[in-house]
């Protein structure tokens, strides 16, 4: 698995040298990491939330001074509040202001203009990187031979919840960078910097067990109720693994909630200064039958400057979805209508007719009305008890995305949109829509891989969901509370949802110490209802980690209702919010304050001088990635500054994609000219950063001849599952239709039973096998056949081998 450390990043040059970066610049010297002589990490975690203090030490162990530039990557759900660096005659302090105002130092504000080689450095950074993303950079200024700078950093970080219930966290590369990017002695298994990490545990159903990748002193419970516990990091750490946690909490519950000890130095009634619940919900959803009848409204949103690229591509999902949900398709370009004013019922004279108005070909025309389409969408009503759930197309960049994001936002809550783009300009609109639904983003290059990759995103999609969900609570008279962010109406299979809710006011009645939080949902059509007591009397350390990532949160929302030219009031709020939380937003802005501790000439006693303060260059920013790779490979992709929010799944999955990847065959339908290279560590790293599902000819299983031969069949199908007994199906098994009926067994009374045995049978052939491309339609055929003739299935399979000449298992049919 590809990983990033970054940390403080140097570009060495001679004291006789001015504009030494530039110059390195030319000469495309590369950034190269200063070493890491130790590390302190203090993490505390509180249910599903973390925060983390470290304190890193770098030592310019060269006889040369380097320029040195600290860069942190920012993993999905994270968000740093505090940064400050130090060294024997300087302080470094990053602090946020709005981008409106006056900078905190107005005499010294066109330094950050000056020549220094600051700008130049984080310029230099985003051009040549080969790693694309969203970091923390601040340029520190130069350090002498020997001179040691200490970094101290904070940040907080929402945790994916295991299946089995448990707080996944991983060390981020930057605490730990084992990477062979970091020089240690080859001939020891020691590694050359020193690392202390402890763990502070706590939760209110208690903690029950902790394991981890990586030696561990035993957990030493703090409180008799086993509710908080400490563990620490024995020995050395490995020299070849992340670093990681998963906390084991007691019984696994649908719902849960923690109230969060607000700031004491912080006014009443404002954000940090109320306590705050931090609520996990995660109802128990049982898996789905293959095939079965199940709800759902499924809307496909296909770009007509692309059309004919996806009708292939179409018709395996609109056949593929299953009975007892609601579709409906828009082909947007000039106009946002649908094929159906609103979705309609999934049925056979409802596809055939949807089909029939899908235009064979689209138009040329670059501009693309997504937003209208969007917008018409989300002012139809939703067939009531079906969860919505978008796949929308895009062959390039719509001149409006910045709304089309805000619009999506905005109504996040309700729905799940799964994205596919054909380029590298809508990749970061793509993968923004998909991360702020909770959906899944994907890049497409080539028109085979594209079947296979929605298809994916459509079992994605069928997954079980928990409908209409709710909370209410009884809180004593006095409190009223507020989710921020407002509540999703849907929790799919193997996801779970992390809430904060703000309380306000001051209880009349201080002898009730409880609050009442009731869950509730509909679960494959039966009401479900979750009652949970919780202790009002707040918790916590101190580091408020709950109340900044609510921060974020409300932030989030503020963006999307500012972005629709609300005012300015909503403009303030933010900024209030963000300068109070420390956390960024897009209306405010980091700036290094450098404050200097003496000045080379004098020796006397600092006493007698005051600090100097100056601006550096610090904030955060994109790197751009690689781009000298073939266009048959798979692209760079990054999400844009106040967009790459919430979602990764645990390290560890991305790990198992990565090694997926990298041992795939490389095929596809490159020229030689065009051949791509082979799979390295530059061109996989993407996957961890952006979890961008990556699809090109070099990922592709299925040639057009394949796809071809299958999409035949597939076109047959009716949407029971079921195929008739027809020239169509005879020409595409290669059988005449008279021998077809002559074959028939006597014990079949309905040649469909027999029709739709034969095309099940004819997909799982010796010689070909389309399990991934056909695995939902199957399933259909398998159901309906079940509900037909189950006596009859033995029979059938006997007589299809022997007509088609295969060997199939009865298995395949569920016998």
């Amino acid at each position: 698995m590809w990983r990033q450390s970054f940390g403080l990043l140097e570009k060495s040059y001679t004291h006789d040298t001015t504009r030494s970066f530039l110059l390195g610049k030319w000469l495309h010297i590369p950034l190269s990491a200063v070493p890491l002589c130790s590390a302190v990490v203090d993490v505390a975690i509180q249910d599903y939330v973390a925060d983390v203090a470290s304190e890193l030490i770098y030592q310019n162990k060269s006889q040369i001074s380097t320029e040195v530039l600290f860069v942190f990557p920012l993993s999905p759900h994270m968000a740093i509040y505090s940064f400050q660096a130090r060294s024997e005659d300087a302080e470094v302090q990053a602090m946020l202001q709005d981008e409106l105002s006056v900078p905190p130092l107005p005499t010294q504000a066109q330094q950050l203009h000056e020549p220094t080689g600051g700008w130049e450095n984080l310029e230099y950074l985003q051009d040549q990187s080969e790693h694309p993303g969203e970091v923390f950079a601040c340029f520190l200024g130069t350090l002498s031979p020997g001179r040691e700078v200490v970094v101290t950093l904070r940040y907080v970080q929402e945790l994916p919840r295991e299946p089995d219930g448990a707080a996944h966290f991983v060390l981020p590369p930057t605490l730990h960078p084992y990477s062979k990017h970091y020089a240690w002695n080859c001939l020891t298994s020691e590694l050359p910097y020193s690392l202390l990490l402890t763990a502070s545990l706590q939760s209110p159903h208690g903690v029950a067990n902790v394991q981890a990748n990586f030696a561990l002193t035993p957990l030493i419970y703090t409180a008799q109720d086993h509710s908080t516990a400490q563990v620490s990091l024995a020995g050395r750490p490995p020299r070849h693994d992340d670093l990681e946690l998963l906390v084991y909490f007691g019984e696994p519950t649908a719902v849960s909630a923690v109230v969060e000890t607000g700031d004491p130095g912080a006014p009443p009634g404002s954000l940090l200064g109320d306590p705050m619940v931090l609520v996990a919900l995660a109802p128990s959803i049982p898996e789905a039958v293959p095939g079965q009848r199940q709800s759902g409204e499924f809307i496909f949103l296909l770009d007509t400057t692309f059309l004919e690229h996806a009708q292939g591509s179409l018709l395996f999902l609109l056949k593929s979805l299953p009975l007892g949900c609601y579709f409906n398709i828009y082909c947007y370009g000039e106009t946002s209508e649908g094929i159906y004013p609103q979705s309609v019922e999934y049925t056979q004279d409802n596809l055939t007719e949807a089909i029939r108005r899908i235009p064979s070909t689209g138009s040329s025309l670059g501009d693309t009305n997504l937003l209208g389409t969007l917008r018409s969408i989300y002012n139809t009503p939703r067939p009531r008890g079906h969860t919505r759930q978008l796949f929308i197309s895009m062959a390039g960049l719509p001149p409006d995305k910045e709304a089309i994001a805000a619009e999506v936002c905005r109504h996040r809550n309700s729905h799940r949109c799964f994205s596919f783009c054909f380029s590298d300009d809508s990749a970061a609109l793509a993968m923004a829509l998909a991360r702020e639904t909770g959906g899944e983003a994907t890049y497409v290059c080539s028109d085979n891989s594209m079947t296979a990759v929605v298809l994916k995103c459509l079992k994605q999609a069928l997954k079980p969901a928990a409908e209409g969900v709710s909370l209410s609570w009884t809180l004593p008279r006095g409190l009223e509370v507020e989710v921020l962010g407002g509540t999703p109406q849907s929790i799919f299979q193997g996801q779970h949802s992390l809430l904060y809710a703000q309380i306000r006011g001051q209880a009349q009645d201080t002898t009730v110490a409880k609050g009442v939080m009731t869950l509730q949902y509909s679960l494959d059509g039966q009401d479900v209802t979750h009652t949970i007591e919780f202790p009002l009397c707040p918790q916590g350390d101190g580091r408020l980690a709950g109340h900044r990532l609510a921060a974020r949160r409300l932030l989030k929302r503020l963006l999307t209702e500012a972005a629709s030219g609300s005012g300015d009031e909503l403009r303030h709020r933010a900024v209030e919010i963000s300068l109070t939380s420390g956390i960024i937003c897009p209306f405010t802005s980091y700036v290094g304050v450098r404050t200097s501790q003496r000045v080379t000439w004098y020796q006397g006693p600092l006493a007698l001088l005051p600090p100097r303060q100056s601006l550096i260059p610090c904030q955060i920013t994109e790197l751009r990635g690689s781009t000298r790779v073939s266009s048959c490979h798979p692209k760079s992709i990054w999400v844009p500054p106040g967009w790459l929010t919430a979602v990764c799944a645990s390290w560890l999955a991305l790990r198992r994609l990565t090694h997926g990847i990298a041992a795939l065959p490389q095929r596809g339908a490159c020229s030689k000219a065009c051949k791509p290279p082979p799979p390295s560590i530059s061109s996989l790293k993407y996957v961890d950063l952006t979890e961008f599902v990556l699809c090109s000819s070099i990922l592709g299983q299925w040639s057009t001849k394949a796809i071809a031969e299958c999409q035949q069949l597939v076109a047959l199908q009716n949407v029971d599952g079921s195929w008739a007994l027809s020239s169509g199906l005879a020409s595409v098994l290669e059988i005449d239709e008279a021998e077809i009926k002559g074959k028939m067994p006597d014990e079949v009374m309905e040649p469909s039973i027999w029709a739709t045995v034969l095309a099940v049978t004819w997909l799982h052939r010796h010689d070909k096998c389309y399990q991934d491309l056909c695995e939902l339609l199957e399933a259909k055929a398998v159901t309906w056949l079940h509900s037909q003739a189950v006596s009859q299935l033995d029979k059938c399979l006997e007589a299809a081998n022997t007509l088609l000449g295969s060997t199939v298992e009865p298995s395949v049919f569920r016998l």
